[in-house]
């Protein structure tokens, strides 16, 4: 008897745990972020057409009493919250005479294949570009870190996109050389696709943040000539990860210099206590009849140093132009 009694009380729980058959819609459509942050607005309705649910519209189902048809609470998947983090805990190894470079003009260091980075992120941080450079076999590594520190207010990772955005400004900035100014990329622009090389104007300020995205340049370097990129945006728990690969082959008048897919520049940036950290490292592959014939290091430093120079200048201007309807984001799935 008691073994009856406790099926039929395992019966009962199993039918007050199970999700009803039918249920109605949550109301207001809310939104439920699983997982990868797939957007859910609200339940799919069950399709009449399908084999397997035709029991469920059957005239002569046992289930068609009013009282197994209720309102279900909305169920909310909350995005897990985190800390901002200090600067030392993304860079934990660096002197204080390092540390004061960071937080003012930056640092910067070359190394080649076999050598090993000086600026080496802590392990546990989730930072980690040097695996994603190294997999393109390059000659020369460039690696790059500064802190911009906060102006008017504390900016975050949506401020972040919306500075990167701005493609066109990068050919407006120069780089001095023994008191010389010079202009390395005479034009800026973004394209249409890789296939369509079309030149499209840069995106308006936008009030959603992607959690990827890819997009395709063009920079018109003033000795390689046209420079075909593809950029590709990752967004992660603390930062945002800017990586640009070129897509097609680099040549000099009618001389190939690079092959396509041999250049990568990673620009990793984190809203960290102090300000926006910017850790950057770019790689490339040229053979060594050419890289003996031009001061390579010099050349992508120079780059390097526009492409923090833009960022830098984006983030005073996102600051300048701050809307507060713009912090009320959500992430796109799209």
């Amino acid at each position: 008897m008691d073994s009856i009694r406790k099926i039929i009380n395992l019966c009962l729980l199993t039918l007050a745990f199970t999700a009803p058959l039918c249920a109605a819609p949550i109301p207001g459509g809310e939104e439920t972020f699983l997982n990868e942050g797939l957007s859910l607005g609200g339940e799919t309705p069950l399709d009449k057409d399908s084999p397997l649910n035709n029991e469920l519209y059957d005239d002569d189902s046992f289930f068609d009493d009013d009282s197994f048809f209720f309102e279900a609470p909305t169920l909310v998947f909350q995005v897990p919250s985190f800390e901002t983090r200090y600067f030392d805990e993304v860079f934990p190894n660096l002197s204080r005479s390092q540390k004061r470079f960071v937080m003012s003009t930056g640092l910067r260091f070359a190394f080649e294949k076999n050598e090993s980075p000086t600026l080496v992120p802590n392990p546990s941080s989730g930072v980690n570009l040097l695996s994603r450079i190294m997999s393109k076999k390059p000659s020369h590594i460039i690696e790059a870190l500064v802190v911009v520190p906060y102006n008017k207010r504390e900016l975050d990772m949506l401020d972040i996109y919306n500075a990167l955005g701005r493609i066109k400004n990068i050919q407006d900035h120069t780089i001095v050389i023994r008191d010389k100014e010079y202009k390395l990329f005479t034009d800026t622009t973004r394209l249409e696709s890789a296939k369509v090389r079309k030149p499209i104007p840069d995106p308006p300020i936008s009030n959603t943040l992607p959690y990827s995205e890819t997009m395709y340049l063009r920079f018109v370097d003033h000795s390689m000539g046209d420079f075909y990129l593809r950029g590709d945006i990752t967004v992660s728990l603390y930062g945002i990860t800017y990586s640009l690969t070129n897509f097609r082959d680099v040549s000099y008048s009618i001389f190939r210099i690079m092959k396509a897919e041999k250049f990568i520049a990673i620009i990793y940036l984190e809203p960290v206590k102090e300000g926006i950290l910017i850790y950057s490292m770019s790689g490339l592959y040229i053979p060594n009849f050419v890289s003996n014939r031009i001061n390579l290091t010099a050349s992508m430093n120079y780059r390097i140093t526009i492409l923090i120079d833009w960022i830098t200048e984006g983030l005073r201007k996102v600051e300048e132009e701050e809307n507060p309807n713009l912090h009320f984001y959500q992430m796109r799935t799209e």
